[in-house]
């Protein structure tokens, strides 16, 4: 007779013991700190838990660290099987109850580590980046050469093509003036001194005054077709050179506003042709501010940053005129000229202006098309003084 309120209860907790592993078809021992080899496909734990009463009714909870998440429970099942374990110290732990429900709750561990293969190590990788980085500042500078060939064949075909019209003009237009001149001077020569004849002398003088100031111009214009003058000497010499001239020639008309040029930064030799260029906008600039702004001051800042170069012109005019300023006003062509010629050197030109307050022109080039390349060698270096104090000239 079997009473079911008295049946035997199993108090003792199974002992567990993890026997063996077996990593891709070969077995290694249980002992701690087991190092497998790289790669591991295949990996077999075969743990027990000794019970004399019930086995088949043992069991098992089991969690690889590093690897599972939580704990896993099997019932009578004495092996578990991994696939394609990622390199990492491992740690295995197994518990096992009774058939009574009793639990083994420290159980048994083994520790075991999966070295990495050569490309799965943390120098490989940082290799690898390493190597990516540098294709990618490769890349970054080819980039930058093709900006810099195509930049430098449109300036040197655009001053081709200045110096070609420089030579039609001294050839033909100041040869036909000087021609004219001189008819001009025969002609008056040839008027006998009678009073009736006054009005004509005197008409004949202005015409070859007018004459001879044309031919003046035209030659400025030649002059300033040919960039040799902007290769001479730095950019912030020229800008002084040209504000000294505005300045003369705004002293005989009574009123001539103060000029400086203030550099900041450590100074770099500019593209020549794109100092040229730099040149150029800045006379268009500073012309207007001696000519319509009825300035007091007329400041130039030239900044040579690591990144950039940065021009800035303002004075304390009276502003420019919203619709001159967009480009809009008829016969008014220096504004959209400066903006074309930034355009196509690869800079940005912004214009701020308020009637009465005045005018900033700020002109931005990359340094990778501002700066002359260095051919030494040492263009790069690990580490470099920062710019020094500002310079005011």
């Amino acid at each position: 007779m079997i009473d079911p309120h008295h049946l035997p209860f199993n108090k003792l907790p199974p002992p567990v013991h993890v026997e063996q592993i077996i990593a891709d078809g070969k077995t290694y021992g249980s002992s701690d700190g087991q190092k497998l080899p790289a790669l591991v496909r295949d990996l077999t734990i075969d743990y027990t838990a000794l019970s004399l009463v019930a086995p088949e009714k043992v069991h098992f909870r089991y969690k690889l660290e590093g690897q599972d998440p939580d704990w896993r429970e099997v019932v009578n099942d004495r092996q578990v099987q991994y696939s394609n374990l990622p390199p990492n110290h491992y740690r295995f732990r197994v518990i096992a109850s009774n058939n009574s429900g009793v639990w083994n709750e420290e159980g048994a561990t083994l520790d075991f580590v999966i070295p990495p293969a050569w490309y799965q190590t943390d120098w490989f990788r940082a290799l690898c980046v390493a190597a990516f980085a540098g294709l990618l500042w490769a890349a970054y500078q080819i980039r930058l050469h093709q900006m810099q060939q195509r930049f430098a064949a449109g300036l040197e075909e655009r001053v081709g093509e200045r110096l070609r019209i420089a030579r039609e003009l001294h050839d033909t237009l100041l040869q036909s003036f000087h021609g004219l001149m001189f008819q001009f001077q025969a002609a008056r020569n040839m008027l006998p001194r009678k009073p009736e004849n006054e009005n004509a002398m005197k008409a004949m003088d202005e015409a070859i005054l007018a004459t001879e100031e044309a031919i003046t111009e035209g030659r400025d214009a030649i002059r300033d077709l040919r960039p040799a003058q902007a290769t001479q000497r730095s950019l912030a010499e020229l800008l002084n050179a040209m504000g000294r001239e505005l300045a003369g020639k705004q002293e005989l008309n009574g009123h001539s506003p103060s000029f400086r040029v203030l550099v900041e930064g450590r100074q770099r030799p500019l593209s020549r042709m794109l100092q040229d260029e730099v040149y150029r906008i800045s006379r268009e600039v500073i012309r207007n501010a001696y000519q319509h702004a009825d300035a007091s001051h007329i400041e130039v800042e030239i900044r040579y940053a690591g990144d950039q170069l940065r021009l800035r012109i303002r004075d304390d005019g009276k502003g420019i005129d919203p619709k001159i300023l967009a480009g809009g006003q008829p016969g008014h062509w220096g504004i959209p000229g400066i903006r074309e010629r930034a355009q196509r050197m690869g800079s940005r030109l912004q214009f701020w202006s308020e009637v009465g307050v005045g005018t900033e022109v700020e002109l931005t080039v990359p340094a990778a098309l501002a700066y002359e390349k260095r051919r030494d060698g040492r263009r790069f270096r690990l580490f470099s003084r920062a710019g020094g104090d500002g310079q005011r000239s």
